[in-house]
């Protein structure tokens, strides 16, 4: 019997205890909290995995208390206005993550880092980022994290500084992917992929006019592969927003993140040969449903983009979509782009080796099951 206990009420009392407050807001988040749970109680955790699952639920309930504590204190916040908001998804593995840092360079760009990602909330007097306990806790534990997993860094490099995906401001509403391991695992994944992402996302939305209330921006950079599940939602919450897709071999795509999830799921016994078909059936899932809500997206609003042409020109592919958004791209700022890219090859934080076959998988498997993808785009 484990001495962890995956109980809500618990935790959800032990979370008001921690911070002095009591109110989550709207309840609709439970229910996929119960089923978060669950899904961590039963899928083979070790005690350390337990401990570490348990802890960071409870961080993510804290933290919520403390964001609609805030939304009480100061109203206005609902009230700032997020203007045209660039928004970077597609499948895993795709080179989202190296646009966002390159795209990150124009001082127009407002993108979300990794410790506000976590902390969304303001403190009182709201502190600069150098001054935020916050900020110097995640700086501090990200650099055990690598330490303790230092393979990690060559397949996804991030910081306390870091332009980050945006997915860590849905976990609060445990209605999204969480780190993308509980969506292959059941209960929770299958209940996720039959949701209605609208509520999840308008409180996503608030949580943007927290930051850029914050540390207001020009205009949001915004990244997260989950955004394929609700490309519809974006358009009608941000009739303005424009959308990058980037779009890479299926093969490489599955069997690259098969392995970054082997990766994230320390602490847990699973079998690796099952791991690969899951995520191969979860990616096809997720990209057939962004083709749906293309159907009825304007082509203006998207831009695909090959992640091989991504690689070989990553300054011609900024000047493309900042071409076809209309966005204002001087010679200086196209400079910068430039000295960016040079400083910073693919591959400059090291090689990600995976293979099919430790995951179950097999190159005429995938491409079977991505057929309707493959025909909608030349992938390599």
């Amino acid at each position: 019997m484990s001495e962890v206990s995956f109980d809500a009420e618990q935790l959800l009392e032990e979370a008001r205890k921690g911070t002095g407050l009591d109110d989550f807001g709207s309840d609709d988040f439970r229910e996929g909290l119960g089923l978060l749970l669950e899904t961590y109680d039963t899928n083979g955790y070790d005690e350390d995995g337990r401990r570490r699952t348990r802890g960071r639920v409870l961080g993510l309930l804290m933290e919520r208390l403390r964001i609609e504590d805030a939304w009480k204190a100061h109203p206005e916040i609902r009230d700032v206005e997020i203007r045209a908001p660039l928004y970077l998804t597609g499948l895993p593995r795709t080179g989202t993550s190296a646009l966002l840092n390159l795209l990150s360079q124009d001082t127009a760009a407002r993108p979300m880092q990794l410790w506000e990602g976590l902390n969304p909330s303001p403190l009182p007097g709201n502190p600069p980022k150098e001054d935020d306990p916050r900020y110097q806790a995640i700086a501090s534990f990200m650099g055990k994290v690598y330490e303790e997993n230092p393979d990690f860094d060559s397949i996804h490099h991030t910081s306390a500084d870091t332009a980050e995906e945006c997915i860590h401001l849905l976990n609060h509403t445990f209605q999204d992917v969480q780190f993308g391991v509980e969506v292959l695992m059941e209960p929770y994944g299958s209940w996720f992929q039959a949701q209605d992402h609208r509520p999840s996302y308008l409180y996503y939305a608030d949580l943007l006019r927290m930051l850029q209330w914050q540390r207001p921006g020009e205009r949001f950079l915004l990244k997260t592969p989950a955004h394929l599940w609700a490309l519809d939602i974006l358009v009608d919450i941000f009739p303005d927003c424009s959308i990058v897709i980037t779009h890479r071999n299926p093969i490489e795509c599955v069997a690259s993140y098969s392995s970054m999830m082997d990766s994230l799921m320390m602490g847990r016994t699973f079998d690796r040969a099952a791991l690969g078909p899951t995520v191969l059936e979860y990616l096809a899932r997720k990209m057939e449903y962004s083709l749906e809500c293309r159907e009825t997206i304007g082509d203006s609003r998207i831009v695909d983009l090959a992640f091989d042409d991504l690689v070989a020109d990553p300054v011609g592919t900024v000047t493309r979509i900042y071409e076809h958004f209309g966005l204002p791209l001087s010679p200086e700022l196209l400079g910068t782009f430039t000295e960016y890219a040079e400083a910073h090859p693919q591959g400059e934080h090291g090689t990600h080796e995976y293979d099919l076959e430790t995951y179950g998988l097999t190159e005429g498997g995938i491409l079977d099951r991505f057929a309707f993808y493959t025909e909608h785009f030349a992938t390599g």
